[in-house]
């Protein structure tokens, strides 16, 4: 309710009329920003789903048992909990890796209180990326927007389910673009966006939409110690990562078989050679008949070039290493010694890591 009053005045006199009660809609009410937040929340809500995960039990070494004797029962592994979002009409859901990798079993509610079980399409740790399928009928599919058109202010609404409460939303804006975010695999995740929406556990995996009720994001982490800073793997990262689970169920990625280190160089080595970096990447170990290997790198060897470009640690390395150089052909440029070498090498696959 509001209150509206006039005030009339004439020739040295005022007359205060009634203060007169005029209810209005509770519409009316709402600004462009709550609008904007109900809006999305509504239309985006039905493709977010609950998704509750029995990950498989670790690995016991124990003696077996006495002949005769019956062994112990294995006890369920733990369980977790996190959000996704069917961004296909025929059930795929998209979610976090870390949610959902090493599952021995994935239920998942709908925003309707069905429940299904989903199988694991596949998962990408070094995107903290993971695409699962539901078997259900009448799916409503978020819509992906574009994360290239995203600019630092702009409305941000993290929708998912904290502490299992189901359709929980938050809202804030975007306070910055391309932040890196170190995934559970060690490697860099480049692109990422950062939020002041609040991300809270469980809400892992749930989309982070636009005010056009367009997905933008996958939330993934926040930073505990601090208030507001809470990240989103980009939207398109999150196609490109997701249309290879679906096709192959894991992203390849390059590999040459070394364990590196960063390391720093000598001034004169850096000075000497014209070098575009201070810094490379050490050959700690180089495993046998691998690209690496077979291209003639010793151990020790400090990597600080590949294909043309400088490489100054391991995540310029990493990045360099994408899935379209396998079986290409490439320089590494490499310091040995005091010495520069360029060799020609063939990356493999990676193969896949061991859960």
């Amino acid at each position: 309710m509001t209150i509206k009053a006039r005030a009339l005045s004439h020739a040295g006199t005022a007359r205060d009329e009634s203060a007169v009660l005029e209810p209005i809609a509770d519409g009316a009410l709402l600004d462009a920003y709550s609008q904007a937040v109900i809006h999305a929340a509504e239309v985006v809500s039905p493709s977010v789903v609950y998704i509750e995960v029995t990950h498989r039990p670790a690995a016991q070494r124990e003696p077996r048992p006495a002949p005769g004797t019956a062994p112990e029962r294995q006890r369920p592994g733990p369980h977790a909990t996190g959000s996704g979002f069917i961004f296909t009409p025929d059930g795929y859901v998209l979610t976090n890796s870390h949610v959902v990798h090493n599952a021995a079993r994935i239920d998942v509610a709908l925003n309707d209180g069905r429940r299904s079980r989903a199988e694991l399409v596949g998962d990408d740790p070094d995107t903290d990326l993971a695409v699962i399928r539901i078997g259900a009928n009448d799916l409503i599919a978020a819509k992906l927007g574009d994360s290239h058109s995203i600019r630092v202010g702009q409305l941000a609404i993290a929708i998912g389910n904290p502490y299992g409460f189901q359709y929980s939303v938050t809202a804030g804006v975007v306070s910055a673009l391309g932040r890196s975010l170190r995934s559970q695999s060690g490697r860099l995740i480049d692109n990422v966006l950062q939020t002041d929406a609040a991300l809270n556990p469980g809400n892992s995996g749930g989309p982070l939409v636009s005010s056009s009720a367009e997905v933008i994001g996958v939330n993934t982490a926040s930073i505990l110690p601090a208030q507001g800073i809470c990240f989103a793997i980009a939207i398109n990262t999150a196609k490109i990562v997701a249309a290879q689970l679906m096709r192959d169920g894991r992203v390849e990625r390059a590999w040459l078989g070394i364990a590196g280190q960063n390391v720093d160089l000598h001034r004169r080595i850096v000075r000497f050679h014209d070098l575009k970096t201070q810094s490379g990447v050490m050959a700690a170990s180089i495993e046998i008949d691998s690209p690496a290997d077979r291209a003639g790198l010793k151990r020790g060897d400090v990597i600080v070039g590949f294909g043309g470009q400088p490489v100054a640690g391991s995540d310029d390395l990493q990045r360099l290493l994408t899935g379209d150089q396998v079986g290409k052909k490439s320089d590494v440029a490499i310091i040995r010694g005091t010495e520069r070498i360029v060799y020609e090498i063939v990356p493999a696959s990676r193969p896949a890591p061991r859960s």
